[in-house]
């Protein structure tokens, strides 16, 4: 259930994250039109992915937790894997040709879209297909802040033991998410789409201000699920999360 979970919100992360939005209309506010680094107008403009990476890094700890690095890297490799087919199949779904009605009259018939689309096959390339240098730099720091996260997890845990358990999980998470905040900007958009290094920092240092308030709020969960895994494994907890440390 762990992996299946996991798995589940990387996939959906990356499927989201093609749509931007703006934290501060949710709540009916205006964009804090912060200056960084001499980049002006910056607010919390997010990518829907975000809403779910904070929960993979968190999934993370706790199967690193009764599993190990091995089982995170098992999952991590996976997750990858079945992203990079993901994104295949929705490449090759793009090419297919689209059927006459489907294209030019579905659109019109639709209520969920909100009004009509007069050209389904441009709007499912634009919303499905994301661009090769974003899809790169988000597996890249994918992996990178995975591997990060379980080194600083096992690194809290050997030095702390079983307590502690909201410093091993959130501070892994902390670290984790800072490097994948910038990781995935530089490679898809500086390297990428040639966009300016200075404003490429200053968008990351905002996505990493939103993540790290959301990596603290989920630290209470961190607690329900170590008791809800505990009591259903009940002897076996303690022998896992000892084995796990020397995975």
């Amino acid at each position: 259930m762990l992996g299946g979970l996991f798995l589940t919100n990387a996939l959906v992360a990356e499927f989201i994250g093609i749509k931007i939005f703006s934290l501060e209309s949710v709540f009916g506010k205006d964009s804090m039109d912060w200056t960084i680094l001499g980049v002006q107008g910056l607010g919390f403009d997010l990518t829907a992915g975000v809403l779910l990476w904070p929960v993979v890094f968190v999934m993370t700890d706790i199967i690193n937790e009764y599993y190990g690095k091995r089982g995170v890297k098992f999952l991590s490799y996976g997750a990858v894997l079945l992203i990079l087919f993901s994104f295949l199949m929705l490449y090759l779904a793009i090419q297919l040709p689209p059927n006459t009605w489907w294209q030019n009259e579905s659109g019109m018939l639709s209520a969920i879209a909100g009004g009509e689309v007069p050209d389904m096959q441009l709007a499912f390339a634009k919303v499905m297909g994301q661009g090769g240098w974003i899809i790169i730099g988000s597996l890249i720091a994918f992996l990178v802040g995975q591997f990060l996260d379980v080194l600083v997890f096992q690194k809290i845990k050997k030095a702390t033991g079983d307590s502690k358990v909201w410093l091993r999980a959130t501070g892994s998470t902390l670290v984790s998410q800072f490097v994948d905040s910038f990781v995935v900007l530089i490679v898809a958009f500086y390297i990428g789409a040639d966009w300016d290094l200075t404003r490429v920092l200053a968008i990351g240092l905002v996505n990493y201000i939103f993540k790290f308030f959301v990596a603290i709020g989920l630290t209470p969960i961190i607690y329900l699920a170590h008791y809800m895994i505990d009591a259903y494994l009940g002897n076996d907890a303690q022998r896992m999360k000892r084995d796990a440390l020397l995975s």
